[in-house]
């Protein structure tokens, strides 16, 4: 079995606040994967954010390791091609633009940054990734504060995509849109993972945008790793009570969701009557 294109190992995070110690992250392992969408999915203060920071060498694990194709990554000491291989699309696009930039700049920038291309030939390449992302050569002129929240996130994958990552570390990026754009952008960025083979950690609290797109699911509870396993698998038979609880919660539409959501309710509360035994 070859190696996983992203491996966490062992990893546990503490960060010192107010001269108190806390553990963000517990003994974590996953493997990701080439080509998967992961999904790795818990409520606030669970630790996916901290996860994706490590990832993205924001900060070093308290001990463990993160290796990406077979890379440690250490922190801010990331050497620019792995930069360049791991790029993230944040929950609100409007604060990752700079506003002083127009669209072509902040989708150049990326370009200029890895020395991507011949320079006499960048500028068609911007129009390129747009049309990629479903956007016209004219949004190239236009400032972000001009665009819809779909159009924004639309231009944040452009860039991304610029770098010709190989993982894409996808924190909320549906959470701030409504629902209708919310399907468009989700079906775009699984469009893109198919033709170009990309990798993606897809962060959210949203169990309903994982069963539509991810192939595994990771669960986090207060910093620890409760179960992972196939999106088919943890659907179908959560192993933690934790998990069930998530499931009951998920939004119906048909008859079908609602019987599988009382499942998994029933379920979450047999558990709940075993522990208050």
């Amino acid at each position: 079995m070859s190696e996983p294109l992203l491996s966490v190992e062992q990893v546990t995070k503490r960060f010192r606040s107010s001269g108190h110690e806390v553990t963000a992250l517990s003994d974590v392992s996953i493997s990701v994967v080439r080509g998967e969408c992961h999904a790795v999915i818990g409520e606030s203060g669970s630790g996916k954010s901290t996860l994706a920071g490590l990832i993205l060498g924001l900060f070093e694990p308290t001990s463990g390791s993160v290796r990406f194709n077979g890379v440690t990554i250490n922190g801010r000491r990331r050497p620019l091609p792995l930069k360049r291989a791991i790029q993230l699309i944040q929950q609100n696009p409007l604060s990752a633009l700079n506003p002083r930039r127009t669209v072509g700049q902040s989708v150049r920038l990326a370009l200029d940054v890895h020395r991507l291309g011949e320079r006499s030939r960048r500028d068609q390449r911007v129009a390129a990734l747009l049309s990629e992302v479903g956007l016209s050569a004219d949004y190239v002129e236009r400032a972000p504060q001009a665009l819809s929240g779909g159009e924004r996130q639309r231009v944040a994958i452009a860039r991304a995509l610029a770098c010709e990552p190989e993982l894409l570390v996808l924190d909320e990026p549906t959470s701030a849109l409504d629902v209708l754009v919310q399907a468009r952008v989700l079906q775009l960025l699984s469009t893109i993972r198919r033709r170009r083979d990309l990798t993606y950690l897809f962060i959210t609290h949203d169990l309903a945008v994982v069963h539509g797109v991810a192939d595994c699911v990771s669960v986090f509870h207060k910093g620890r790793l409760v179960e992972t396993g196939s999106t088919a698998q943890i659907f179908a038979s959560p192993r933690s009570d934790y998990t069930r609880r998530l499931l009951s919660a998920i939004p119906v539409v048909t008859e079908e969701e609602a019987r599988f959501r009382d499942r998994y309710r029933a379920g979450a509360e047999a558990g709940a009557e075993e522990v208050d035994d």
